[in-house]
């Protein structure tokens, strides 16, 4: 298998940062980067949980995946604008 060169650019502090954790681990920033890379392509995707628990659209965002689990749990997922409304409606005019 040929080698192939990749290159990127990143902020020198972090870059420091990054091979000074890689050290402590006993391994070098390349290396690192290789099993990245590797991870990447056996696990078809970032093998790595990204989130920003803090951020209030991240709130919103599993708030709308809740919602839509639920929806297709109930058999509800595919339900047009109007029967939504029309739900709406129905439930208000029970109250």
């Amino acid at each position: 298998m040929a080698n192939a060169l990749v290159q990127f650019r990143t902020d020198e502090t972090e870059r420091t940062k990054a091979a000074a954790i890689c050290a402590a681990l006993g391994m070098d920033l390349p290396t690192y980067l290789r099993m990245c890379m590797s991870r990447l392509v056996r696990e078809r995707g970032i093998p790595f949980h990204m989130h920003l628990d803090d951020a209030p659209m991240m709130r919103g965002i599993r708030a709308m995946q809740h919602t839509s689990m639920i929806a297709r749990e109930q058999g509800i997922a595919d339900m047009s604008l109007d029967e939504i409304n029309a739900e709406i409606t129905a439930t208000r005019e029970s109250l």
